[in-house]
């Protein structure tokens, strides 16, 4: 399919954004848009400084691999809340995160971003979609990322196929951290995300969570800071499938194979919570 796109000169404002999702309440389609937003976004230097500090990435010249996540996160926003747009932005669940390094991030001032939605799946509880987000500079495609949200309450003909739960035996533990009941609000602001599941128990509480959850690309993104030793520079896939939240305030203990072109990694809580999944690989 060729798909058609919308050039922006920029994202809409936040705040407008975010109204805009707040507004749309039910589920108004059973399609996907085929269109997908296209932009040129600038890095910030004080963002981006305090992204490193929030995820704990050295500056090493290079752009933390979920940081253009961070970049394109407003037009992933315009494109979730656009009046075409036939789910509701408020309860989509983001089920698993992929994200491809595909040459170095040194040197980047700026990237042309391309932002669609694909892959509509019957699922178990619903339906998911992916939402796909690529970057490019002069030279070509450069990072890609496809996050796979859950529709909750949408029916869709075909058999939903249940995925195959195979939980990995414990891993040595390579990091440890605590998530503080700041860190909702400290990665909202720098980061745009400002769902209230993440902000405080009281918001939580309004969405059905006694409290309030760590962002799950705060905690993938703590994961790759701790591994960067066991990746490679460019030319590899990050991937996580994420499951019980990062309820906060806790500490979370991170386990991972040896550095490799290859391996797993597991994030567990204590009192055998399993909260995240994942895998990286050369490619």
């Amino acid at each position: 399919m060729k798909r058609p796109w919308l050039e922006l000169h920029r994202p809409d404002a936040r705040a407008s954004l975010y109204l805009r999702a707040l507004c749309k309440r039910r589920i108004t389609g059973h399609a996907l848009p085929a269109q997908g937003l296209r932009c040129q976004l600038r890095v910030d230097p004080a963002n981006l400084a305090a992204y490193r500090k929030l995820c704990h990435f050295v500056d090493d010249g290079r752009l933390p691999a979920t940081y253009p996540h961070v970049m394109a996160f407003n037009l992933q926003l315009q494109l979730l809340s656009a009046r075409d747009f036939p789910f509701p932005l408020p309860g989509l669940v983001h089920l698993h995160n992929r994200i491809q390094v595909l040459r170095p991030l040194g040197g980047v001032d700026g990237l042309r971003f391309s932002v669609f939605a694909d892959n509509l799946q019957a699922h178990d509880k619903g339906a998911t979609f992916d939402l796909v987000t690529e970057a490019e500079d002069a030279m070509g495609a450069l990072w890609r990322e496809t996050s796979r949200m859950l529709v909750r309450g949408l029916k869709l003909d075909g058999v939903a196929e249940a995925p195959a739960q195979q939980i990995p035996a414990p891993l040595p533990e390579a990091a440890r951290w605590y998530a503080d009941r700041d860190i909702g609000r400290r990665y909202a602001r720098v980061c745009g995300d400002c769902n209230p599941i993440h902000l405080s128990a009281i918001s939580a509480r309004l969405f059905g969570f006694p409290r309030a959850i760590a962002h799950g690309m705060w905690t993938k993104a703590m994961a790759l800071a701790a591994l960067k030793g066991h990746l490679p520079v460019a030319g590899y896939a990050f991937e996580v499938d994420f499951h019980k939240p990062v309820r906060l305030p806790s500490e979370v203990i991170l386990g991972a194979s040896a550095a490799g072109p290859m391996g797993e990694l597991r994030l567990d809580g204590h009192g055998d919570v399993l909260h995240m999944l994942g895998r990286w690989r050369t490619l």
